[in-house]
């Protein structure tokens, strides 16, 4: 059996632990050097002394030792290492021409690692930190015998090009000063700016300044930046986020018609029912987090996705989660009488030249709301209204209530100890809140120091730790990769049920809202000028309204129950708007 000694730098604090791993370690007492101080102050760790007795991961207070005994089926070297005692990367994902192949896994498992090695940004230094110079040749040796060995001749021999959407979208204006169209003509090798700043929907926003652009309209650019390259593969990391659920669609559509028979497409999604609509095959990525990451062999979409929530690689005999995640099937729910909490009157808002109107509305107790709608709709203006952050113009809120707001946009710049951000949900919800998120590692941290995902799990434990009877999360998806998004929807249902609270969840991933929602609120209109809100709704009536307007339908997954989206004028497609039944519960 190989055994890994990872130590997770990010959180290792030598000082506030006088080395504690140093002084414990069973070899170490004996004379030897098994644990030593490394030149950055850290400790590091001879894989080749450990004899895997875990004293050391066991007792870091900082959780950030972790000695890991991989499994055995795992025969091969790594592709990669990040340093002594850093992250393993073994295996990667081959793209395959005429298909997209889409990749899933948790964040920090590698996956932006593997396809930065595909794309070429990223030299592997196969296991070896005394390699000095990538050599091509050493991967196709590694992949003797395989697709993936005719991949990396064709890249050897320059027949592929390689165009690349990195994740970190918001560094763009940080590199470019000056007009989108400036940006994309540079790039524009196939003379057709035009016409696909026209598909992404991105033509009005040509002439504006990179820096003033928002998030979703700043993803567009660089995927219409990535596909203006002329290339036989494109790869993108995470090209929904930022993105409403009629712009996920939209852009899923987009990358699904690059691959042709000359063209491979691979893809890095968080978001399950548009990787299901957008890829052929997907590749499972498991491990732990921070410390290794494995590519499974590839599999269907739809095989695939029911894979990886079972937990369970039947043909590499890998268990990789000690539970499988599970969806409900819904039985349509009928509309019962229940206590009122709150509700609204006819509310009318203006901001700028943008109108909102919600109609008329009730919240009931212990009851967890979904709403959905495009971005520059009104959702966060609404919340914000029920939230009293912002003042109502006409009509009033029914009946004042505690409220906790988690908003969209969370406050990144206190340097203030995460412990004490959390003190009501260490000392009250340990169980129910901080294991779940794995907060506890984050609790020595500073709120600045925080990643995008880290922060919106603190958020998130920060506002459910809260006494009110209406908590209301703008977002809380955003960041998270698949299982701790359905963690989070599990914490929040928990904590609706055994409080007997009610939970309002503004969110842009349909199978999230799916997961935690019993009612539904709805907006629509014309982003940027006005928004309707309607509802809360049954979940039936709810996302038939909404997809209907999208013009897509949704049935069920036969064996996890799980929602997806049928293709586009596909039988069952048909099949469903003939009978006016846009969402299968």
């Amino acid at each position: 059996m190989t055994r890994i000694a990872i130590i997770r730098k990010e959180h290792c604090n030598p000082i506030k632990c006088q080395s504690l791993c140093i002084k414990l370690c069973p070899r170490n007492r004996t004379g030897e050097e098994c644990i030593i101080m490394g030149e950055d102050n850290k400790p590091e760790i001879d894989e080749s002394l450990c004899t895997g007795c875990g004293i050391c991961s066991n007792r870091c207070i900082f959780e950030a030792i972790h000695i890991i005994n991989l499994p055995e089926e795992l025969k091969k070297d790594p592709i990669h290492i990040y340093g002594k005692n850093g992250f393993h990367l073994y295996n990667l994902p081959i793209p395959i021409f005429g298909k997209v192949v889409g990749i899933l896994g948790q964040n920090g498992i590698g996956k932006s690692t593997a396809i930065k090695i595909i794309a070429g940004i990223l030299k592997p230094n196969m296991g070896d930190l005394s390699r000095k110079k990538f050599d091509i040749n050493n991967l196709i040796e590694f992949f003797k015998g395989t697709e993936a060995q005719t991949f990396f001749e064709k890249v050897r021999d320059k027949e592929i090009t390689i165009s690349y959407k990195p994740q970190e979208v918001d560094i763009i204006p940080k590199k470019f000063n000056g007009k989108v169209i400036e940006l994309l003509k540079k790039v524009d090798q196939k003379n057709k700016l035009k016409k696909i700043a026209e598909k992404l929907g991105i033509e009005k926003i040509l002439n504006h300044d990179i820096k003033d652009i928002s998030g979703g309209e700043l993803q567009r650019v660089a995927i219409a930046a990535t596909v203006l390259k002329k290339a036989n593969l494109y790869v993108f990391d995470e090209p929904t986020s930022y993105l409403d659920v009629k712009q996920r669609i939209k852009i899923s559509k987009f990358i699904r018609e690059l691959a042709d028979e000359e063209t491979a497409v691979l893809v890095v999604e968080h978001d399950l029912i548009i990787l299901d609509y957008m890829a052929d095959l997907i590749h499972m990525m498991y491990g732990k987090e921070g410390c290794y990451g494995v590519v499974s062999q590839p599999k269907s979409a739809k095989a695939g996705i029911n894979v990886y929530l079972s937990g369970y690689l039947k043909e590499e005999n890998i268990r990789f989660r000690d539970h499988a995640i599970k969806f409900i099937a819904k039985p349509p729910v009928k509309m019962v009488k229940k206590n009122i909490l709150t509700g609204w009157t006819e509310i009318e808002k203006k901001l700028g030249n943008f109108k909102l109107d919600a109609k008329q509305g009730t919240v009931y107790k212990n009851t967890v709301v979904g709403i959905l709608g495009e971005n520059a709709i009104g959702k966060t203006s609404f919340v914000k209204m029920l939230a009293g952050v912002l003042k109502i113009d006409k009509g009033s809120i029914k009946e004042k209530v505690r409220v906790s707001y988690k908003p969209q946009y969370i406050n990144t710049e206190s340097d203030e100890i995460v412990a004490s951000v959390l003190k009501d949900a260490v000392a009250n919800y340990s169980t129910q809140i901080i294991r779940p998120l794995e907060i506890k590692p984050l609790l020595l941290k500073k709120i600045n120091q925080l990643s995008g995902g880290e922060l919106q799990r603190v958020s998130i434990a920060a506002c459910l730790s809260k006494e009110a009877d209406l908590y209301l999360l703008d977002e809380p998806s955003a960041y998270l990769d698949v299982e701790q998004r359905l963690a989070v929807s599990r914490v929040i249902k928990e904590i609706a049920e055994s409080k007997e609270k009610t939970m309002l969840v503004v969110d842009h991933d349909i199978l999230f809202i799916d997961y935690l929602s019993e009612e539904l609120i709805v907006f629509d209109g014309i982003p940027a000028v006005n928004g309707i809100v309607h509802g809360p709704f049954s979940m039936e009536q709810g996302m038939n309204k909404f997809l209907k307007v999208l013009g897509m339908t949704f049935r069920r997954d036969p064996e996890s129950h799980r929602p997806r989206a049928n293709k586009l004028d596909s039988q069952m497609d048909s099949k469903q708007k003939k009978e006016n039944k846009f969402y299968y519960v």
